[in-house]
């Protein structure tokens, strides 16, 4: 391939474009070559005929890796074996099967989307299709199609994004809505018409074996021999790196108060951090000088047998969550009961029943801390 270090994105498509199959057989035969050999093959969604388990996966898969979503998939797909099972299910039964895996959200919109599906009473056989359910993105989209029915399907995630501004030393913004369109132009030309599922599952697992955002593992990369960015010895260089704005500090206290080897929990409303997951007791800090524990401490007598603190990290924020244990009388445990909502959702629980709840990873943390003790 040329060496054109000063070409930019725009000038790139239009090369591409003008030689699609000149492009497809530098890149996309060598990358289906390489996966031949060494792509995963043997993922647990990587199965003909179930799209519903492709589209699992793929909504596992957003934000998360791979050794993380092997965790959770097969648990996931034998509570919930058909998008039927799942569209049925509650939103309580179908909670503690995401409960870890983080970005709540996508578990809400996944649950909302089939439920669309089964009314509908088929999956989507087109781009359109797909795009019209909750939570479901043009890159997503693509990769249903392609992978989940082996259509021809466009993906662009991180991954891929990485790869093309790496291999094309593309130096610009590519979160721009230009760049973005014109980059959106650039994948679709070196899908090849034939192997499209193959090369989509091959270019994600590139980038997330060889074509790592850290220490990319240029030598065994089957792309190195026509990449702009490695020829130039830049490849650290790409993506260009947004200047990250500084993480909020947020503060809470976490109460765990504790009845007959019971702790008192109750679920979040359906919307916001950790929505629809049940959670230990919490005051979110307005301020520096919020002093509601100390008023609640004062109003029932309370007094802390422990305190420790656990750091969560959030996309946007960083919470300290200040965990104090209190151990509570019949009297006080109904008291501290009534302070929260009259509902069915604030219960007392023992540690080794947590499983009927879905708790967050932080909440997971203080249980571990604390029922060790």
């Amino acid at each position: 391939m040329p060496h054109s270090p000063n070409q930019d994105l725009e000038q790139w498509v239009a090369q591409v474009t003008a030689s699609p199959l000149h492009y497809q057989q530098i890149f996309s035969q060598n990358l289906l070559t390489w996966f031949a050999k060494h792509g995963r093959h043997d993922l647990p969604w990587q199965v003909q005929d179930d799209p519903y388990k492709v589209w699992v996966s793929e909504i596992m898969l957003q934000q998360t890796q791979v050794k993380t979503v092997l965790r959770y998939f097969d648990r996931f797909i034998q509570r919930f074996p058909t998008v039927h099972d799942l569209a049925k299910a509650e939103w309580d039964e179908v909670a503690p099967y995401w409960a870890g895996l983080g970005y709540y959200a996508r578990a809400r919109n996944l649950h909302k989307a089939v439920r669309q599906v089964d009314a509908q009473g088929s999956l989507p056989t087109d781009l359109d299709g797909w795009m019209a359910l909750a939570g479901i993105g043009r890159s997503t989209a693509g990769a249903l199609m392609s992978l989940g029915l082996g259509q021809f399907g466009v993906i662009l995630d991180g991954n891929v994004k990485r790869v093309l501004s790496r291999f094309f030393a593309i130096a610009e913004d590519l979160s721009s809505s230009k760049n973005e369109k014109l980059l959106w132009q650039l994948a679709t030309a070196l899908v090849p018409e034939k192997q499209h599922a193959d090369y989509t599952q091959a270019i994600m697992d590139l980038g997330a074996t060889l074509c790592t955002p850290k220490k990319p593992l240029c030598m065994y990369c089957p792309m190195h021999g026509d990449c702009q960015a490695f020829s130039q010895d830049r490849v650290l260089d790409f993506p260009q790196k947004k200047i990250k704005k500084a993480v909020p500090i947020k503060h809470a206290d976490v109460l765990i108060i504790e009845f007959e080897q019971q702790w008192l929990w109750y679920k979040r409303p359906d919307q916001g951090i950790w929505g629809g997951l049940h959670c230990l007791p919490m005051i979110e800090h307005s301020h520096p000088q919020d002093d509601q524990l100390q008023a609640l401490i004062e109003k029932h007598q309370l007094q802390a047998t422990d305190t420790i603190q656990i750091k969560h990290q959030f996309t946007h924020f960083t919470w300290l969550l200040n965990c104090h244990r209190f151990i509570v009388t019949a009297d006080q445990a109904d008291q501290l009961k009534n302070h929260f909502p009259a509902d069915d959702s604030v219960q007392f629980v023992s540690c080794n029943d947590l499983k009927q709840l879905a708790i967050s990873t932080a909440m997971q943390k203080v249980v571990d801390h604390f029922h060790t003790k």
